[in-house]
């Protein structure tokens, strides 16, 4: 034992998701467009005999279950990321309906009526929340505490704000427990109601991301983004400074 050479992975494959040492799951991004890419390849010729709403349904069945797969660990990763894996989407959705690549794709991917990659993952977080406020979620996504929740008003039935835990990198800023409960405090009052049946609310939740396809600013890119600007000012402030010490040096030397 003391003498076996323990070799050192750069990533790592769990239940299909590839981890990369940094956490980033950038590996697995790149084997998801890979796959997806490779799976549009072969399904072009086919197409070609099939109806719009048969291609749809092998489309989502090969492309859309890809996408979708474990996506909720996809919050959060870097806008180069996202796109990557928009640009499937948007492949998928230009071989359902024929359209050219000089075609705007939003358009398109609207009349598909299909989610941008990012609102999926927000619309995959949320349900699993919702799934684990009436209590029907999985055991593995009660790492919630009951303490967590509480209503919003007096009254029990309203909807619930649920408690952020206080994190300290963004690892922790981007997991189930903390992204959670974030991306569901920041759901419009009325989405929510007494009494209804969790497709009810994916159909309002559905149509409440599709008013707002932006990417959520969390207060982890803002930071991100806030420390970016302080570096740039402190350059810029030294930058100045140099120069003006440089004017003055060649006023005061001979």
């Amino acid at each position: 034992m003391l003498g076996t050479r323990i070799a050192i992975l750069e990533t790592a494959r769990d239940l299909s998701v590839v981890i990369d040492r940094e956490l980033s799951l950038a590996a697995h991004v790149t084997a998801v467009c890979r796959s997806g890419y490779n799976q549009l390849r072969q399904l072009r010729p086919v197409v070609r005999s099939l109806s719009v709403n048969a291609t749809k349904m092998i489309v989502q069945a090969f492309i859309s279950c890809r996408l979708d797969y474990y996506n909720s660990l996809l919050f959060d990763i870097s806008d180069v990321l996202v796109r990557s894996l928009q640009s499937v989407q948007n492949a998928a959705a230009r071989l359902v309906t024929g359209a050219c690549r000089c075609d705007h794709i939003t358009p398109v991917v609207q009349q598909l009526h299909w989610l941008p990659v990012y609102q999926r993952v927000v619309f995959k977080i949320v349900g699993l929340i919702y799934q684990w406020l009436v209590e029907t979620a999985p055991a593995y996504c009660r790492l919630l505490s009951d303490t967590g929740r509480r209503p919003l008003r007096s009254n029990s039935n309203d909807m619930r704000k649920l408690l952020v835990p206080q994190t300290h990198n963004k690892l922790c800023d981007s997991s189930f427990s903390a992204a959670g409960p974030r991306l569901w405090n920041d759901l419009p009052p009325g989405l929510w109601r007494p009494g209804l049946t969790f497709d009810s609310f994916r159909q309002s939740l559905k149509s409440h991301l599709f008013g707002n396809r932006k990417r959520l600013v969390t207060p982890l890119n803002l930071r991100h983004y806030t420390n970016k600007l302080i570096y740039l000012s402190v350059y810029l402030t030294c930058k100045a400074a140099t120069i003006n010490c440089c004017k003055f040096l060649s006023h005061t030397l001979p």
